[in-house]
């Protein structure tokens, strides 16, 4: 293997590892901020209680996070220097103001909700945690709109002298029509995974109890768990409706700005009228579109997909091919010479994303099928079930988003192919800003030394792995704690003289220490 393989099985690994945890940081936060927010309007201890459960998951997933975030950076400036050189004018700042205006915010805050319990009122403390959940989506949008940029240049210039893109307007990058469409996608795909995770595993707990047959166990289950699964519920029912809209408007964005993603994400070859949509396809899908068959199809539902006509033409692969092969290359031959061979494909590995745009797709089913089984089955005001097949769904349900949502990143990377900033379509395009994959990695890091760092790196995440799932396991069945005491200081003080016992089994989120 060369360096551009070691280079970008690395940062594939490290990045699909990382994203692991985004979504559900993104999601949950909100969800946290809601169940606290319930008890200091309603002042059921209920509610605390599933604060502090899920917000116990909730640092737990944000650490581990973080963690395995910072390893991007480095990777930009060292495996992918090249990259670095021309794109970091303009991609160095959207990530700045993530860190600046986003992270630091997140971090602080979450901090002084860690700690801050019984140190600052109620009120103060409720808006703690709202700043980090409005900072987790801010830090998405910033880093969404960097990617963006490489999906879609806008607001750049090409400095022949330097052959760097440089910024002139970072107003249009943050308002790239990309990101405008990216961010609503992403952000209701990580409510979709946050309200399948606290909905599944409070209906695990939910049928534990109920299956007891004690009555205050089924009491937990309807007073406690019972809440939390409607919540998640409703969070899954409109995060999954925004998410097929919003996916539908990112469709139809991709394929007039990469429509060879998304020929290729349908198997597409050649340019059709009325093009359906492939369910299932055989063939080689890897070699020039070779006996490609598509053995089970939806007549007309790409061309609706892509312009919401059902009898419109979507150019394929082939043509595609010629298409930027004529456009690229007369540019580079009036811009100091053609520097591409004469085979390079202009378009990405058709098997991994017709099928990565699939399992995608795919994986949605688990969140559905846990909230078609919670709305049938506790549909009467009150109710709890011990089905456990209920039970087993919910904990089943828990990974669908997660892969769903990793094997859409690997879609719209992989899709990107064979660029790691792609050309705008001319000629609306910004002329000269565009880079291929293989130009981006560094030339002076060797072999040896990604080897190294790619092996150590995946041993450590491995580690931080067992960790994340072993903390995670712990707390969840653990479950709710049976009561809770209001924390704040004025609640402290009514109860009587007594501070703080730092080494009571009820400090808040003592975990944490």
């Amino acid at each position: 293997m060369d360096v551009l393989d070691l280079a970008r099985w690395q940062f594939g690994i490290t990045t699909v590892y990382h994203f692991i945890f985004v979504p559900l940081t993104i999601g949950l936060s909100p969800l946290v901020a809601i169940m606290q927010t319930f008890w200091y309007v309603t002042g059921d201890e209920r509610w605390l209680r599933l604060t502090k459960f899920f917000g116990k998951l909730l640092l737990i997933n944000f650490a581990i996070g973080v963690a395995t975030g910072i390893v991007q950076e480095f990777q930009f400036g060292m495996a992918w220097s090249e990259y670095s050189r021309f794109v970091g004018d303009v991609f160095g700042a959207p990530l700045a103001m993530e860190a600046l205006a986003a992270f630091f915010v997140e971090s602080t805050f979450l901090g002084l909700w860690i700690f801050g319990w019984d140190r600052l009122p109620k009120k103060i403390h409720l808006a703690c945690i709202w700043a980090v959940a409005i900072a987790t989506n801010l830090s998405a949008f910033f880093i969404l709109a960097a990617n963006s940029w490489m999906q879609h240049p806008v607001g750049t210039v090409l400095n022949p002298e330097t052959g760097r893109a440089e910024m002139k307007d970072i107003g249009a990058v943050l308002t790239n029509p990309t990101v405008l469409a990216a961010f609503p996608h992403t952000i209701t795909a990580a409510f979709l995974t946050a309200g399948t995770f606290v909905a599944g595993i409070a209906a695990w707990w939910m049928v534990r109890l109920v299956r007891s047959g004690r009555p205050e166990a089924v009491e937990t289950a309807r007073t406690v768990y019972r809440p939390a699964i409607i919540l998640g519920l409703v969070t899954m029912l409109a995060a999954g409706v925004g998410v097929a809209v919003s996916g539908d408007a990112q469709a139809k964005l991709m394929f007039d700005q990469q429509p060879a993603k998304m020929a290729a994400a349908e198997g597409l070859c050649d340019t059709t009228s009325g093009a359906p949509f492939s369910i299932l396809a055989i063939g080689d899908l890897s070699n020039d579109c070779e006996n490609v068959r598509h053995l089970v199809e939806i007549p007309g539902v790409t061309s609706f997909l892509a312009t919401g006509d059902f009898g419109a033409t979507v150019r394929g692969v082939n043509e595609l091919q010629d298409d930027y092969a004529e456009w690229v290359g007369d540019w580079e031959d009036q811009n100091g010479g053609r520097t591409f061979d004469e085979d390079q494909r202009f378009y990405p590995d058709l098997g991994i994303t017709y099928w990565s745009f699939r399992l995608m797709i795919g994986f949605g089913v688990g969140s559905a099928a846990l909230s078609l089984a919670a709305l049938w089955l506790l549909r009467r005001r009150g109710s709890v079930t011990g089905k456990a097949w209920f039970g087993r769904l919910g904990i089943a349900a828990l990974a669908t988003p997660f892969l769903a949502s990793a094997f859409g990143w690997i879609f719209t990377e992989m899709g990107r192919q064979p660029w790691v900033v792609t050309p705008n379509p001319n000629p609306s395009g910004v002329d000269g800003v565009w880079l291929m994959t293989a130009r981006g990695v560094s030339t002076v890091t060797g072999t040896g030394t990604i080897w190294t760092s790619l092996i150590g790196f995946t041993l450590l995440y491995g580690v931080l792995a067992v960790a994340w799932y072993r903390l995670m396991h712990r707390y969840a069945v653990e479950g709710v704690a049976p009561s809770e005491k209001d924390p704040s200081p004025d609640a402290r003080a009514s109860r009587g003289p007594d501070g703080p016992d730092r080494s009571s089994d009820d400090a808040p989120l003592s975990f944490a220490y």
